[in-house]
C-alpha cells in the first residue's frame, strides 16, 4: 500500500479556530520537540532553537547572525542588497509565528528570546537599510514587538521571582517604549497608545492582585529625588542583595 502524503487525519484531529493563536509542542519522529501552529487550510511547524525553518543561512545559526558577520568583514558602512531585504523578511515572518506561539503556550522566556532576536534585527536594519522607506516598514512594528517582549518578561519575572520583580519589568518596558514614541516625534501619542495602556493595565492588576505598593527601585528613585542618599544607599544594597537570590 502506498503512503499517505496527505494531512488530512492531521486537520481533522485540531479543528482551526479563527481568532486564536492554536500551538503545540510535540515531538518528532526523530525524539526532537518541535513547535506547531495551527494555521487555516495547513499546519506550521517550527524548530524551538535556533531560526524555526531549521534552515543555517551560509552556515550562520540565522540570518541575522550571517548579516552580522558581514559587517564584520565589509565595516559599518554595509548596506543590504534587495536578495538580502527579502532573506531578512522571511527571519522576520518566521520568528514573528514562534513568538506568538510561546506567548499562547506561556513560554515566556522562549518569548522573550525571540522577541530580542527580532529587536536586534530590527537595529540592524535601522542601521545597514537601502531605503528609509524600507526601515519604516520594519520600524512600524517596533512597538508592537517590545510590546510582547515587555508582557513576555513581566509574566516570566513574575514566575519565577515574584509580583515586584514582573512591575520591575513593567517599568523598564514602559520606559523602552517611550523612548521608541520620543525618537519618532509622538510623546503625545505615548499615554493613549493601545498597548501601552494595557501594559499599565497588567501593572495595576499584579500590584492590586498581590497587594505590592511601592517596589523597591520606586522607593529607590523617590529617595534620590528627595535627597535621602543614606536611605538610597540601604535600599540599593537590598536590591543588590535580593538580585543575587535571584541568580
Amino acid at each position: 500500500m502506498p503512503r499517505r502524503k496527505d494531512i488530512d487525519d492531521l486537520l481533522t484531529n485540531w479543528p482551526y479556530e479563527q481568532g486564536e493563536v492554536m500551538a503545540r509542542l510535540v515531538k518528532a519522529a526523530d525524539g526532537r520537540e518541535v513547535l506547531q501552529m495551527r494555521v487555516d487550510m495547513g499546519v506550521l511547524q517550527m524548530e524551538v532553537q535556533g531560526r524555526p525553518d531549521g534552515a543555517r543561512p551560509e552556515g550562520a545559526e540565522t540570518y541575522y547572525d550571517y548579516l552580522a558577520s558581514l559587517v564584520i568583514h565589509d565595516g559599518d558602512g554595509f548596506v543590504m542588497s534587495q536578495p538580502q531585504c527579502l532573506e531578512a523578511d522571511r527571519e522576520f515572518v518566521q520568528f514573528y509565528h514562534r513568538r506568538i506561539c510561546w506567548l499562547a503556550l506561556r513560554q515566556f522566556r522562549r518569548a522573550v528570546r525571540d522577541a530580542d532576536h527580532t529587536l536586534a534585527m530590527m537595529n540592524f536594519v535601522k542601521q545597514h537599510s537601502p531605503d528609509e522607506d524600507w526601515t519604516l516598514s520594519h520600524e512600524q512594528y517596533r512597538p508592537f514587538v517590545l510590546f510582547h517582549r515587555v508582557q513576555a518578561a513581566a509574566l516570566s519575572a513574575l514566575e519565577e521571582h515574584g509580583a515586584e520583580a514582573a512591575i520591575n519589568e513593567l517599568k523598564l518596558g514602559l520606559d523602552q517604549l517611550r523612548t521608541v514614541f520620543e525618537e519618532y516625534g509622538a510623546e503625545e501619542k505615548f499615554d493613549e497608545d493601545e498597548l501601552v495602556r494595557r501594559l499599565l493595565e497588567l501593572q495595576d492588576s499584579l500590584r492590586q492582585h498581590y497587594r505590592v505598593g511601592q517596589t523597591l527601585n520606586e522607593q529607590l528613585a523617590e529617595a534620590v529625588a528627595e535627597e535621602k542618599y543614606e536611605l538610597a544607599a540601604q535600599l540599593r544594597d537590598e536590591i543588590a542583595r535580593r538580585q543575587v537570590r535571584q541568580r
